[in-house]
């Protein structure tokens, strides 16, 4: 259970920073509604897993692969979050408060892509993972229950982020709306460009 708990602390602290996931949940959730919200954090939570696997395990397989590619993996990322913000940029809206359809899918695929393109979150992982005491080889079911708090963790933190912004949805003005969707779009198109900047220092 004590690492079950660590695990939920761990996923916490890798949630709660807003990183382009963080923008595309926020904006998702505006347009499509609460569902779209927890389907984007649902992907991120997934790759932080798959991260989380290769830290409990010692999958250095997964790990070295990522970390060989990883200026072609984040440029890649870096491109989806451009475009992404882009499009929601110049797609046309209006002030009507339909809902657009949920393609779940599509939103954790996206989201999951996001997210798996931080090559560099393997070494935080294998510190916070040292921070928290956790041995190179806890064992099969201590490692499965780190993982599953991992999960947990960063989820707790999508539920409640997508829940507030609901909440604020449902307290704003429809002109207030459409610019904050705006507003997500630039935000997103800032962290593309902190993507390339990060890889120009590499």
């Amino acid at each position: 259970m004590e690492d079950f708990l660590k695990g939920i602390l761990i996923g916490l602290m890798f949630g709660v920073p807003i990183g382009a996931v963080g923008a595309m949940t926020v904006q998702r959730t505006l347009e499509r509604g609460f569902k779209a919200g927890l389907l984007t954090g649902l992907g991120s939570s997934a790759a932080d897993c798959l991260y989380a696997c290769t830290g409990v395990f010692g999958l250095t397989f997964i790990s070295d692969f990522l970390l060989k590619y990883q200026i072609m993996i984040t440029a890649a990322g870096g491109l989806f979050v451009l475009a992404t913000g882009i499009i929601q940029l110049v797609r046309k809206t209006s002030a009507q408060t339909v809902q657009m359809p949920v393609y779940g899918a599509k939103i954790f695929l996206s989201s999951f892509a996001i997210g798996i393109t931080n090559p560099a979150a393997v070494l935080t992982f294998l510190f916070a993972l040292t921070y928290f005491g956790v041995t190179k080889d806890p064992g099969l079911i201590n490692g499965i229950l780190i993982v599953a708090g991992v999960f947990i963790g960063t989820y707790i933190w999508w539920c409640t982020l997508s829940g507030a912004v609901c909440f604020i949805k449902r307290k704003t003005g429809k002109s207030n709306m459409l610019f904050m969707k705006k507003f997500f779009g630039c935000i997103l198109i800032l962290f593309s460009a902190v993507i390339f900047i990060k890889i120009s220092m590499y």
